[in-house]
């Protein structure tokens, strides 16, 4: 078993996914954008882009599950709102698996920079946003609102990913009035529907290198414990910086890509054989 394992993989490759990933893991805990770094270091590791995109979900899928359960007994989880949510998100992520295979992101990446955009600018200038929690009841108009909301974020997650976290957290504050720790519980409990949901369509699709995402995966599992320690411990005051902070770096991210052409990904794997090698 060791010697089919040691047979399918490059260690060099293996030592960079294990860094990087588990750092990407600790951030997407807390805030998401954990794809902001997973995604690029499956990349630069040579895998094709659909391969890299399955790979990334199935070992991001095995972290987040980590970090949900731990969520989920902090009591910062509204189990009621998770239940009717949880399957929009589920579908959403679905079909944006199948349409990723058909569709070049690319297409979409104008849409999420403007999004991204508005959504740093008022997290920026409302400073009490998120501070308290200040939520009241489900009723039927702010369910079926963040129904269609999140079956969007699901649908981009699948298609897409990166940025989708900061997209359920934001979400979550302004429909439900709740603060940033308690968003971000919820956001990640949701976020893990949507994984779900990709991470089986990818691997239906044979697009999962199973090498590399199972043990990364376990790697990821730490980041991703250390990860909601942290939230849970520092609260508001540390996860909204660093939810600005992730959300202004993937747009410059998708900015750089997008507008001007610099290949990210070519930059990354550079300055990762540098620093490692």
């Amino acid at each position: 078993m060791f010697k089919l394992f040691f047979s399918n993989i490059n260690i060099e490759t293996f030592i960079f996914l294990s860094i990087f990933c588990f750092i990407a893991s600790f951030i997407d805990a807390i805030v998401g954008g954990g794809g902001l770094i997973s995604i690029p270091a499956y990349l630069a590791s040579g895998l094709p882009i659909h391969i890299a995109l399955g790979t990334n979900k199935l070992s991001s899928c095995i972290s987040t599950t980590a970090s949900s359960f731990k969520f989920i007994f902090s009591g910062k989880v509204n189990k009621e709102l998770i239940y009717k949510l949880f399957l929009f998100s589920f579908i959403g992520s679905f079909i944006g698996v199948k349409t990723v295979i058909l569709i070049n992101p690319k297409y979409l990446s104008p849409l999420i920079i403007i999004l991204l955009t508005l959504i740093f600018l008022y997290s920026l200038i409302n400073k009490n946003l998120g501070e308290e929690n200040k939520f009241k009841e489900l009723n039927k108009k702010n369910i079926l609102i963040s129904r269609v909301i999140f079956f969007i974020i699901g649908f981009y997650d699948g298609f897409l990913g990166p940025g989708s976290g900061s997209f359920m957290i934001f979400a979550l504050i302004k429909i439900f009035k709740l603060d940033f720790t308690s968003a971000c519980a919820n956001a990640k409990l949701l976020g893990l529907s949507s994984n779900v949901a990709s991470m089986l369509s990818f691997i239906i699709l044979k697009k999962v290198n199973f090498f590399y995402s199972i043990p990364i995966g376990i790697i990821m599992i730490f980041g991703a414990i250390l990860g909601t320690k942290f939230a849970l411990i520092k609260g508001n005051l540390f996860i909204k910086p660093l939810f600005l902070i992730i959300t202004f770096i993937i747009l410059i991210k998708m900015l750089l890509e997008t507008i001007f052409y610099i290949d990210i990904i070519e930059i990354i794997k550079n300055l990762i054989s540098i620093i490692i090698f």
